[in-house]
């Protein structure tokens, strides 16, 4: 019987019939031995679909929610003064307008005996011109904030409410006013395009706001003007407002937002968090990719028999290729079909567990873009890491194949097949950069799979280096373990390669997580001060001082003069014309900036360039620029920069540079001018009280005398906003441990594929080991300390390897202190032990209980 067939057009498609027909036939019996190649692509594609679908949907629901969210078509913001005539009759022009105005102050009990930041947001009657302003009770803007009895009314946030033990009908005092609690807040529509908010929201009237006092010269208030456009609405219109508007009133400051855009700090966050968690599943995806080689060779392993048989029978190798390609096909779109499901059912669940962090009402889908991804991702992985062990049974005689117990084939396969496992890679690499949202950070990801791919197959080779040259010892069951890890067909790189992606993760995201805790828990609070003070006014600075002073006299008090202006030009350009600024310095140039100016170089300063300005100095106006910004605007020592400062604009030269520690949360700025900048301007101060003995009663003592009296000086707690950072670290942490451990699991069953895909060789060890009179004991301590060695050297490399990107994320990219935590080091080397020497058990347990009668017949 002879079943080769000819090369021809007509035949290959014979062939192509006849081998489908022989792999479903020899799929009859079942997926055994598949498992783990159906966990690893199905984890991957799950994870990616079910990722994709979630963003889709809830970006979805942002775009169609987008008037509600905005509480307008259009929104035009305006920092720290409100708009001109001119300006306001041009907004007034574009349809019907609701405005708002926006600070943060604080509320306060009218004994005086507590106190609270809050968001204060003055609305009119108009308010909100799409959406709802749900309240417990629900009122009209009208009953909710009209005076009666000679007080406003305002609604309050619950978060609020519970700070300061309010029930509906309590007074707040806020600034110079008063204020009666009528509802509160269940439902803000436009909450999510506000920002983010530091503080509960306390909501009133225009008037409220006027009464209070709280608008004062240099007060940090942000005015905005919601429209709802006449006539139709369409993405096209709302952009051609936008553009006129700024070309009309280039010199306005004011930021435009649009319905299409409500909020693009939101859908910036979820397409980001989106793009970690598909990156996340994708490096699961390519983990799982060796388990899918190793369980293709283990699977031709097994078909030695089968494949010798046709090879004697006159099969030619591209129809034995065929037809175990075609099993790999199905067995994948097995797996992607199992993937798709669990990517399906995802949003779906996920929807309904963040329907309280949502700000918008998520609708779950099916989106076919999603899924299509997915399983490209799934099928394109899955060639490329099955191709090369395709490759070389096809060129293997069939001699090799009755005679070659231990599977080792170290020879390449053909170049053909080398160079499409190759084109699949890079369209693998392809995929994953044309699919995100920011390319960089996907070529920096692939960059760094390719690498470790590189070391750990390096670090592999170390292993067995040594083991190969370790010097021989007594212990039996250890010199066992030792040569297992160095024999030919050795489990060593695949354990290596499997574990030490999934644990270096782990390891980088617990230091990157520890240092941010440290900092923000300890360090920062340790070096900044207990307070901020703002919008004391020039004509109080000095009893405010005094005030400090009696309060707490062993506190270290700061003031400083504080301007805003918001910088229109660099170097004699408009900044509206400059396109290529990067992303760390676009903040400088948006709205307006707390500037200062100061004869003497502050201590906390360092001169990185230039020099500072004499104490009397009289000439044209000189700026100090922080260093790094300077850095990323493009600015150099005689540079010019205009800032528009109460409507007038000055032109300063850079002067110096000035190296600033953002993160120690002082008084800071990014300009600060010579004096004679801005003589006889008006201002407002800022102030800091740094007191590291100050108890929290203490704390709340001095609180309460400044809010009682000065009212309209906005007090900034740093305890309470160090706890506010800390609760987003937090649930961060959580979100990303969560989305990092679908690589580990994709690493252990790479693991545990690794061992199924060895367990032939290994049966054949034990045997004649216990046919030689090894113990059941001896080959389990060998096997035991085979995989504890492993686990160990895996371990090392994590910790080496994720303590170096930890330290690359925490000291170069954020900027702040790192220090090496060895709690991480003893978890990540249990946690590698556990997994190594617990799942290679499991793996090899089935293996010392084999017959010896059976395996040796086959030798």
């Amino acid at each position: 019987m002879n079943i080769s067939v000819p090369a021809s057009p007509t035949s290959r498609t014979t062939r192509l019939r006849l081998a489908i027909a022989f792999a479903l036939r020899e799929m009859r019996g079942g997926l055994s031995g598949f498992y783990i190649f159906l966990a690893c692509i199905a984890l991957g594609v799950a994870a990616i679909a079910g990722v994709n679908s979630l963003s889709q949907s809830i970006n979805a629901s942002i775009a169609a929610e987008g008037r509600t969210l905005l509480a307008g078509d259009l929104r035009f913001e305006l920092d720290n003064r409100p708009a001109n005539a001119k300006e306001e009759a041009y907004i007034d022009a574009l349809g019907t307008v609701s405005r708002s105005t926006g600070l943060r102050s604080m509320a306060r009990l009218p004994n005086g005996s507590d106190q609270s930041l809050t968001e204060v947001k003055a609305v009119d009657p108009a308010y909100p011109l799409y959406g709802k302003l749900e309240t417990s009770p629900q009122l009209s803007n009208r009953t909710l904030f009209a005076r009666k009895d000679g007080v406003y009314g305002a609604a309050a946030a619950p978060l609020l409410m519970q700070r300061l033990s309010l029930s509906v009908g309590d007074t707040l005092l806020l600034g110079n006013t008063r204020v009666v609690i009528r509802a509160v807040i269940d439902r803000e529509p436009d909450l999510a395009s506000d920002g983010f908010a530091f503080a509960p929201r306390l909501m009133i009237s225009r008037q409220a706001l006027d009464a209070s006092g709280l608008v004062t010269l240099g007060s940090l208030v942000e005015y905005a003007y919601r429209v709802r456009l006449d006539g139709p609405v369409t993405p096209a219109r709302l952009a051609a407002i936008e553009a006129k508007a700024n070309a009309d009133y280039p010199r306005a400051g004011w930021s435009i937002r649009t319905s299409a855009n409500a909020a693009p700090g939101l859908s910036a966050n979820v397409t980001r968090f989106s793009q970690f968690l598909t990156l996340v599943g994708l490096t699961a995806l390519i983990v799982g990719g060796v388990g899918v080689a190793n369980a293709t060779r283990a699977f031709l392993d097994a078909k030695r028999g089968v494949i010798a048989t046709f090879k004697c029978l006159g099969a030619p190798g591209p129809l034995i290729f065929t037809v175990y390609c075609a099993q790999i096909l199905i067995i994948t779109a097995i797996g992607i079909g199992v993937g798709l499901v669990v990517g399906i059912v995802m949003p779906f669940v996920a929807i309904g567990m963040l329907a309280d962090v949502l700000p918008v009402t998520a609708h779950a889908g099916i989106y076919p873009g999603a899924l299509a991804l997915a399983a490209a991702f799934g099928v394109t992985t899955a060639l490329a890491f099955a191709i090369l062990p395709l490759g070389r049974t096809r060129d293997v005689p069939a001699t090799a194949l009755f005679r070659d117990q231990a599977g080792g084939q170290k020879r390449w396969p053909r170049r053909s097949y080398v160079l499409v496992t190759g084109l699949l890679v890079l369209a693998l690499a392809g995929m994953a950069v044309a699919s995100a949202s920011d390319r960089h950070i996907a070529l920096v990801f692939l960059g760094g799979i390719a690498f470790s791919f590189l070391v750990l197959r390096g670090v592999g080779w170390l292993v067995q280096w040594l083991a190969k040259r370790a010097p021989t010892v007594r212990s039996t069951p250890l010199r066992l373990a030792v040569g297992n890890i160095h024999r030919p067909g050795a489990l060593t790189p695949s354990v290596v390669l499997s574990l030490g992606l999934g644990l270096t993760l782990l390891v980088a995201l617990a230091l990157i997580d520890g240092n941010l805790r440290r900092e923000v828990g300890e360090s920062i609070p340790e070096r900044a001060p207990n307070f901020f003070f703002v919008d004391i006014q020039n004509d109080a600075i000095e009893s405010f001082r005094a005030l400090l002073a009696r309060e707490d006299p062993r506190a270290t008090v700061k003031s400083v003069p504080m301007l805003r202006g918001r910088i229109v030009a660099l170097k004699g350009t408009d900044v509206t014309r400059l396109k290529d600024i990067p992303p760390s310095g676009r903040w400088v140039l948006k709205g307006d900036r707390g500037i200062t100016y100061d004869a003497k170089k502050p201590k906390n300063a360092q001169v990185t360039a230039g020099k500072w300005w004499a104490k009397d100095y009289t000439g044209k106006p000189l700026v100090s620029f922080s260093d790094e910004e300077a850095h990323d605007l493009g600015l150099a020592i005689g540079d010019t920069i205009t800032v528009n400062v109460l409507g007038r604009e000055i032109t300063a030269t850079v002067a110096n540079l000035r190296k600033v520690k953002w993160e120690q949360m002082g008084i800071n700025f990014v300009m600060i001018f010579s004096p004679n900048t801005f003589a006889g301007a008006p201002h407002a101060w800022l102030a800091t009280l740094t007191d590291t003995k100050a108890t929290t009663n203490e704390e709340g003592r001095i609180l309460r005398a400044v809010t009682n009296r000065f009212p309209t000086v906005t007090s900034v707690s740093v305890r309470e906003a160090i706890d506010v950072v800390n609760t987003l670290i937090g649930q961060l942490a959580t979100a990303i441990r969560a989305a990092s451990a679908v690589a580990l699991v994709a690493s252990v069953l790479v693991l545990a594929g690794a061992l199924a895909a060895g367990n032939r060789a290994r049966t054949h060890d034990a045997v004649v080991l216990k046919t030689l009179g090894a113990t059941r004991r001896t080959l389990i301590t060998a096997f035991s300390l085979e995989y504890l060695l492993l686990g160990l050297f895996t371990a090392i490399f994590a910790l080496a390897a994720g303590g170096v990107a930890a330290w690359y994320v925490v000291a170069r990219i954020m900027m702040l202190p790192y220090a090496f935590d060895p709690r991480v080091a003893v978890t990540t080397t249990v946690i590698a032990l556990v997994v190594t020497v617990g799942v290679g058990l499991a793996g090899t347990w089935r293996v010392l209980g084999c017959k010896a009668a059976p395996v040796l017949r086959t030798l």
